[in-house]
This record gives C-alpha cells, sequence and structure tokens, in this order.
C-alpha cells in the first residue's frame, strides 16, 4: 500500500508535464459535450438524459448532490483513462514492464533537474550522491584515484589498474536498484587464494578494465549495466601517489600512510608532480550548477582532487554554486582538532584559490555516540561561523546527521540543504542575466 502511495505522490509531483495536459484533456472533453448538446439541441432533438438519471437516483440521492458526484467522478474517470492509456503505451514500448508510467515520468523529471558535480571519495561523497539522485540525474561524481589500502591497492599493484574502491562505492550509490547492488558489488570474499579479502565489485571493475582496455571504459560500461543516474568519473586517469609533509619535518607516500599518522599535516602532493586532469571531469565542472566538495575526509579524500591544477582552475572559474560540506567530526590523523573554518581555510591553502563560496555547517551534535567516539580520539567539528565568515564564505548551519551505527551525514537532509541553495542561486543568476536587481527577500544563504 505505501509503494502505491509513494508512487501517486511522486507522480504528482510538478515539472513532469503531465497535469497541465490531463487539465486541456478535460477541458476538451467539457467542450466536446457542450458541443455535441448544442448541435443536438439545434436540430430539436430531445434525449431526456437527466430525467432518466433523476429518475433512477430518486429517493436513493438528493438531486441536488447528483451535480457535484457526476463532475467529481467524471474528472476521476478521464484522469483515470488517460493514464491507463499512457501506461499501456510505455509498457509497449518497455515490454519487459521495468518501469511503471509513473517511474517512467519520475525519471523524466530527474532528467530535467540541476547539473550537480559532486568531488571527493570514501563514505562520504557516496552518502551526498545517495541523497541527490532523488532530485536529479545530472549528476556527475569526481573521485580521488590515491587509494592505495586495502583490495583497491592490491589490484592496482597487481594488474596495474586504478584503484576501483572509491569508484565502486559511487556506482553503488547512485545504482537504479541500489539494494541488490550494494549486496553484490560490496561482498567481500573471506576465503580463497588470492580472493581473500577482495570485494566482487572491486573485481568487476579490474574485469570490465581487462574486457574494455581501459578504466574509463569500464566505467561507463559498468554505469551501464547498473543503470545509474548520473555518472561517474576519475579525477585523472594517471596513477598517482599521495605525500604529506608533518611538522616535525617528516614525510609518508601513500593514501594510507597518510591517514594513519597522528603528526599535524603542513603539506600535501601528488605525485609525479604534473598529473593531467581527466577531460569529461573538466567539461562537467564547466557546465555544472552546483559545484560539491566533500564530505569526506579532508586529507585523503578532497585535497587530492585539489592538487589537479586544471581542476582547481575549472573550479575558481565556475559561476556554479561553489559548495564545501564539512565534516561532522574529527579524523584521528587527519584533522585532530580542527574546526570548521581550518576545513575550510586548508581548502584555500591546498587550491591556491577560491574553491568555494557556500559552507554547510551541522549544528546538531550526535549525542547517543558521543561517548565512542570520544574513546577513538574523534570530536564533532567546532562550527566557529564568524571565523569562516571572515574569508567571505557564507555559512549555512543546518542540522544535517544522521546517528545509527556511524555518525555521519544524513543522504537526504544533505541533499535537501544543497538542492535549495541550488535553487536559490539559480534563481538569482537568471535575475542577473535578465538584468533585474538583486532580490532583497531572505534566502537560504543566510546565516540560520
Amino acid at each position: 500500500m505505501k509503494g502505491h502511495l509513494d508512487r501517486f505522490v511522486r507522480w504528482l509531483y510538478p515539472g513532469l508535464g503531465v497535469k497541465r495536459w490531463l487539465v486541456l484533456a478535460a477541458c476538451g472533453a467539457v467542450l466536446a459535450v457542450d458541443g455535441v448538446e448544442r448541435w443536438i439541441t439545434a436540430y430539436g432533438a430531445h434525449f431526456e438524459i437527466n430525467e432518466h438519471i433523476d429518475n433512477i437516483f430518486d429517493g436513493v440521492l438528493p438531486l441536488w448532490s447528483l451535480a457535484p458526484i457526476f463532475a467529481f467522478v467524471g474528472l476521476i474517470l478521464v484522469v483515470l483513462g488517460i493514464r491507463l492509456w499512457l501506461r499501456s503505451i510505455v509498457r509497449a514500448v518497455r515490454p519487459e514492464g521495468k518501469n511503471r508510467i509513473v517511474d517512467a515520468l519520475f525519471n523524466l523529471r530527474l532528467r530535467r533537474g540541476y547539473k550537480i558535480v559532486a568531488i571527493g571519495g570514501g563514505t562520504g561523497l557516496s552518502t551526498l550522491l545517495r541523497g541527490l539522485k532523488r532530485g536529479t540525474s545530472n549528476l556527475t561524481a569526481i573521485v580521488t584515484v590515491s587509494d592505495d589500502g586495502g583490495s583497491s591497492g592490491r589490484l592496482q599493484k597487481e594488474l596495474g589498474i586504478l584503484p576501483p574502491g572509491d569508484i565502486r562505492n559511487c556506482l553503488v550509490a547512485l545504482a537504479d536498484n541500489e539494494a541488490l547492488v550494494t549486496a553484490l558489488f560490496q561482498y567481500r570474499f573471506s576465503e580463497g587464494e588470492g580472493l581473500a579479502g577482495h570485494s566482487f565489485g572491486n573485481l568487476f571493475l579490474a574485469a570490465m578494465t581487462g574486457i574494455t582496455g581501459n578504466f574509463d571504459s569500464a566505467i561507463k560500461e559498468s554505469s551501464r549495466v547498473l543503470n545509474i543516474k548520473g555518472r561517474v568519473v576519475p579525477s585523472t586517469l594517471d596513477s598517482v601517489q599521495l605525500k604529506a609533509t608533518f611538522a616535525d619535518g617528516t614525510s609518508v607516500l601513500g593514501e594510507t600512510n597518510v591517514s594513519s599518522s597522528r603528526e599535524p599535516i603542513i603539506g600535501l602532493e601528488l605525485l609525479p608532480a604534473h598529473v593531467r586532469a581527466f577531460g569529461e571531469a573538466l567539461t562537467a565542472i564547466r557546465e555544472a550548477d552546483a559545484i560539491v566538495l566533500g564530505p569526506g575526509s579532508l586529507f585523503t579524500s578532497i585535497l587530492p582532487n585539489l592538487l589537479i591544477p586544471k581542476i582547481v582552475r575549472e573550479i575558481a572559474a565556475s559561476s556554479a554554486a561553489k559548495i564545501y560540506v564539512c565534516n561532522v567530526m574529527t579524523q584521528p590523523g587527519e584533522t585532530d582538532h580542527m574546526s570548521a573554518y581550518d576545513h575550510v581555510s586548508r581548502l584555500f591553502d591546498v587550491a591556491g584559490a577560491r574553491v568555494c563560496d557556500i559552507a554547510i555547517v551541522n549544528v546538531e551534535p550526535p549525542r547517543r555516540l558521543l561517548g565512542a567516539y570520544a574513546e577513538e580520539g574523534q570530536a564533532p567539528v567546532h562550527a566557529d561561523v564568524k571565523r569562516i565568515e571572515a574569508l567571505g564564505i557564507r555559512v549555512l548551519s543546518a542540522p544535517v546527521i544522521s546517528e545509527t551505527v556511524n555518525v555521519r551525514h544524513d543522504p537526504e537532509k544533505l541533499a535537501d540543504v544543497v538542492l535549495r541553495i541550488v535553487d536559490d542561486h539559480v534563481a538569482l543568476r537568471s535575475s542577473y542575466t535578465r538584468g533585474a536587481s538583486r532580490p532583497s527577500a531572505r534566502t537560504l544563504l543566510q546565516k540560520s
């Protein structure tokens, strides 16, 4: 029952281009009936249908109630008839019946959604994508490829492919049948010589790379097989290593070593020095209505993408809404004792350019799991809003967390905030294009 209700509500969403045609059909039906009645009356014919109907319902219903009842029932029948007619057409075009008419119309609405680029890696990026795919299918996930640990690192060393782990997570998040794909792609072999520790999704991408000949084509074919909403691209097709320099003067190579260190990080770079940006990533940034950095590990998921000069230049030059989603909790070995201001300022320091204009900061600290995180050396990221605003960044403080097994961003809450920011930004940009003055109404971009 709930599933049928959900589909009906989705069918009522604005922007599908269906209700207007139903209204047009209803108006046409009224005019047609009126025209036929006038034509018959002009020739002197009298069917006396009303009198026959009154005789049928006399004593059953008050005669004055027949008009509104018949009008309502007639309208319902018109809507139902057109809906079933459209469903028959869709089933004829898609005989497998995978998507019913409501789903087809809902997907049409998603294809008209904003063009949003999300940049990062790890579980944070996939969390954001999971929420955004309910508002638009024009999504591009630009994913870091510096992971050298676990299954991804082994496949990179043994097969020479780019690490597939973060790519896999994004494909799963954007998949049409997410529950089934998640169970399949996240399945990790626990035994077997050479298989133990590998996830099926990583092996799938490795096999697809062998079949198609390159990693880029493997992602595209995997996206087609999984019927994802949007696309996933690497920030570069070059094989890279992350190098971090610490406050004590030492340095390490590899994402795993960077994230496991306990020293404050003062320098970050990619090796080799001249990394080429992936062309499709640059095009997506250029065409975007919004560019979202994070959420995710600051030094190992977000900043590696900003060490690629062409990506930074495209972001800085873009007129899109540029949003940074600050992490909810500090991360041991990476962001110990760092406030929200420290996160934003480090973005600017590493990128060497203004890569965000808006920061989303969580204002709902966790309660139930706070003690467990404290034992691991993690604390809520302090929201020092005034210091961020001093950088010229607009801050949107909002409750965007989910506290279940872990404390993470809630996909739907976060996506809702992001989409409302984009609504405001696109409307403002359109008013400038038309030469209108800046609207004086309060917007979501003001501090809450």
